[in-house]
């Protein structure tokens, strides 16, 4: 029942262990607030010295002019603290102390109105300076931690009752409390109900923020998981199915794809299998990340898009994550320069890893295949399968790059081109006219 009413006021909390990124991430963000909040307030001081500057004086007889002496210490205060946000020091006693600075600086600056103005204690009680609490309460909202803006409104509720208890103190010689409410607004006398009324509005406001804030700071930390968890995911599946994963307007089911006419290129490393066979897993791995890592750039340059990668093989599409209307030619260029790229270089631990590549054009699915709690985002069709087999046959014909008729044709003889007959692939009753480079 109390998990049910703290959800209903607070909203659905956050796991309950965050990733230290995530607790990072939200600290950075909350320097950063701490830095607006400080130019807020020094904007607001400065917006108040500055009516104090310009507003007409009637205190001219008099040598004591405590307002200037507290604008000038609150001044000298925010000034230091600004300064010190910006060095990142704002450690959670500082920000305490600060918040009842804030607060208790204002309630001074309040009090010594009736000094300035040679009146009755009770006369700061009716300054509509008051006012300021609640933008110095709300200023605390930029942090989305609601401990700081009940600790505002709490010393601003308290401060606000010391000064109502020190008017009937400093009074106590004559009778400054009325229950008249005229009496109350046109002389120097307190309503005790008025003020009353402004401590339970400085708790209510602070309450209602704090609320509000609490479900904004758990909103705000499961939006920040989920976009580091989009982030990391981009690392493991290429940018552009992340985005489309992330972006979708529903949840995608199994199932879910679209038709779209593509170019599609697998890759295999030639004698993989001796290579792997000499190293070390942990050597192996350095030379697959490099490998990877080197071809990727190529591919990113022609607008590719790696949906795959299957141990040391990699599945690439074009025009079916991201448009691309020369999809064909590009495959093809990519293609080479993979080629060109491994005749050139010598891979770490003295590795030379010649590529294969098999490469068809014509029309694919691309979405999501699995089960409901395990999905693969991919492509698949009979088209798919032709671009696999073709890769394979690489060996047979002692090529690299094999393509197909419908490639060959969208390259519009960009390439030179040398036909290799027809084979059957598995599972299908049509020949497939091939062609390498």
């Amino acid at each position: 029942m109390k998990s049910n009413i703290g959800q209903f006021l607070f909203g659905k909390p956050a796991q309950d262990r965050l990733p230290d990124r995530v607790h990072d991430a939200i600290a950075r963000q909350q320097q950063d607030s701490e830095k607006l909040i400080g130019w807020v307030q020094l904007l607001l001081v400065t917006i108040f010295a500055t009516l104090y500057t310009v507003s007409p004086k009637t205190f001219m007889n008099t040598g004591i002019h405590p307002v200037p002496w507290a604008l000038g210490l609150y001044f000298l205060f925010t000034f230091i603290r600004l300064a010190l946000s910006y060095r990142g020091n704002l450690s959670n006693w500082f920000l305490t102390l600060s918040v009842i600075a804030d607060i208790g600086l204002l309630m001074v600056l309040i009090w010594s109105f009736h000094i300035q103005y040679m009146q009755p204690a009770s006369f700061y009680l009716k300054a509509p300076t008051m006012i300021y609490v609640f933008i110095f309460i709300s200023l605390r909202t930029l942090r989305f931690d609601p401990r700081y803006i009940l600790l505002a409104g709490a010393t601003a509720a308290i401060g606000w009752l010391i000064l109502v208890f020190y008017v009937i103190w400093s009074e106590r010689g004559e009778s400054m409390v009325t229950r008249d409410y005229v009496t109350y607004l046109t002389s120097n006398s307190i309503l005790i109900g008025a003020e009353i009324d402004k401590i339970i509005a400085i708790v209510l406001v602070s309450a209602v923020l704090a609320i509000a804030v609490s479900r904004a700071q758990r909103s705000f930390t499961r939006a920040v998981t989920d976009e580091i968890a989009a982030s990391e995911l981009s690392r493991f599946i290429s940018p552009e199915v992340a985005a489309r994963i992330t972006h979708a307007n529903q949840q995608i089911k199994p199932g879910d794809g679209e038709a779209a006419r593509a170019t599609i290129m697998f890759t295999d490393i030639e004698g993989f299998s001796g290579v792997s066979e000499k190293l070390s897993p942990q050597e192996l791995a350095a030379m697959l990340n490099e490998y990877f890592a080197a071809t990727s750039n190529v591919i990113n340059k022609h607008g590719g898009v790696i949906t795959q990668f299957q141990g040391d093989a990699m599945l690439i599409t074009f025009n079916a994550v991201k448009p691309d209307p020369d999809h064909a030619l590009n495959a093809v260029r990519t293609a080479i320069d993979i080629t060109r790229l491994c005749a050139d270089t010598t891979f770490c631990h003295g590795g030379k890893l010649r590529t294969r590549c098999g490469i068809n054009t014509g029309d694919i699915v691309i979405g999501a295949i699995g089960s409901e709690n395990r999905l693969t985002f991919t492509v698949h069709g009979d088209n798919v399968n032709i671009a696999a087999r073709l890769e394979q046959l690489n060996k047979q014909y002692g090529s690299y790059i094999l393509a197909t008729e419908d490639t060959v044709k969208s390259c519009q003889e960009e390439f030179a081109w040398q036909a290799r007959g027809e084979v059957t692939v598995r599972g299908r009753e049509t020949p497939t006219p091939i062609f390498s480079l």
